[in-house]
């Protein structure tokens, strides 16, 4: 595909009167998204994002539910998300098929960035990030109720990778494997009383290249929305935890989950609870919203979403190392006991 003349028909579609002077890729290349900083000839800038990962109506479904959560957040919450360019008062979302290819495209104004947090958090720090989380999960849990509807759920998607595994049991490596930890997945889904946990907006990747923070550890600015969905708070725990964990944030990245019993972590629970309470059957999930990470956006979408030497790697660890943890390494009463619930 020829992503700058992609990149370049979408922008005719939505103002042909202003003309682009030069395309410029800042991806991460971590994943297969492209993400491109355009100036035009006014000496204007966007930011352009170009995806062919998952579905293009899912695609679509976020933005416009991120589109109107981001104008629905209060102080201090308000200018927080990275804003989409609208036209005729909705999300432009630009789609490009040709033969085989499809791709589509979406448009944001540039993203104002703050300080980013340090590689490894002392103990100070990972205490304000946890009330921080608190109350943004708390700023979404008010507007929930105005945000359109969305069509994905955890169960579908699972149900989608069980599918996937009899049209194909090689495709994934370890079919029985996989398809034991679906199972899990499904049953234990029904054991902590889940109709109980609220469904609110979840960025899940959360990580300290796609957020920045104000001099007091005030979230400050948010974008990379490559796994946003409507579903339980618990599935931003994880990255979480991988932020204040003794390691830090590193070059060469694993999805062990490790990180999920470490006192940091617990350290980090603790602020986030005082702020915004958690249950002891949601604490119970965690192990379930690991598995789901791990099943959902490692194995049935890792090919898609990372490039190829990441998603061999992490694919591989998958069934080597990070499923067969589950069960064993996450012990949610050490937590529960640790949290008084």
């Amino acid at each position: 595909m020829d992503f700058h003349l992609i990149i370049k028909s979408a922008w005719e579609g939505y103002d042909s009167s202003k003309t682009i002077r030069d395309i410029e890729d800042i991806s991460a290349m971590v994943s297969t998204n492209h993400v491109y900083r355009i100036t035009f000839h006014d000496e204007d800038i966007i930011i352009a994002k170009l995806s062919f990962f998952g579905k293009f109506e899912h695609f679509k479904e976020d933005h416009r539910i991120i589109q109107s959560l981001s104008n629905n957040l209060l102080y201090p919450f308000e200018n927080l998300l990275s804003k989409s360019l609208l036209k005729n008062n909705r999300v432009y979302v630009y789609r490009y098929k040709h033969g085989k290819d499809d791709a589509w495209v979406v448009f944001y104004n540039p993203t104002r960035i703050l300080d980013r947090l340090p590689r490894r958090l002392d103990n100070d720090q990972i205490k304000k990030l946890g009330i921080q989380l608190g109350k943004f999960h708390k700023a979404c849990s008010r507007v929930k109720n105005v945000l359109p509807k969305s069509s994905k759920t955890l169960r579908t998607d699972i149900y989608d990778l069980q599918r996937q595994l009899e049209k194909n049991p090689g495709k994934f490596g370890n079919a029985e494997l996989i398809k034991h930890h679906c199972e899990q997945f499904i049953k234990n889904r029904s054991r902590y009383n889940m109709k109980s946990f609220e469904i609110i907006p979840v960025f899940i990747d959360w990580n300290i290249g796609n957020f920045s923070v104000t001099p007091e550890l005030e979230l400050y600015s948010r974008w990379d929305y490559d796994w946003f969905r409507m579903s339980y708070r618990l599935l931003d725990f994880y990255f979480f935890s991988r932020v204040v964990s003794d390691a830090g944030d590193r070059t060469v990245f694993s999805y062990v989950i490790g990180p999920m019993m470490e006192d940091r972590f617990i350290t980090f629970l603790k602020e986030y609870h005082e702020v915004n309470p958690i249950s002891a059957d949601e604490i119970r999930f965690l192990k379930e919203a690991y598995r789901f990470f791990i099943l959902n956006y490692v194995i049935k979408d890792g090919k898609y979403f990372f490039n190829e030497q990441y998603a061999k790697k992490l694919q591989a660890e998958a069934l080597e190392i990070y499923l067969p943890s589950v069960d064993r390494d996450f012990d949610a009463e050490v937590i529960i006991k640790a949290l008084g619930l």
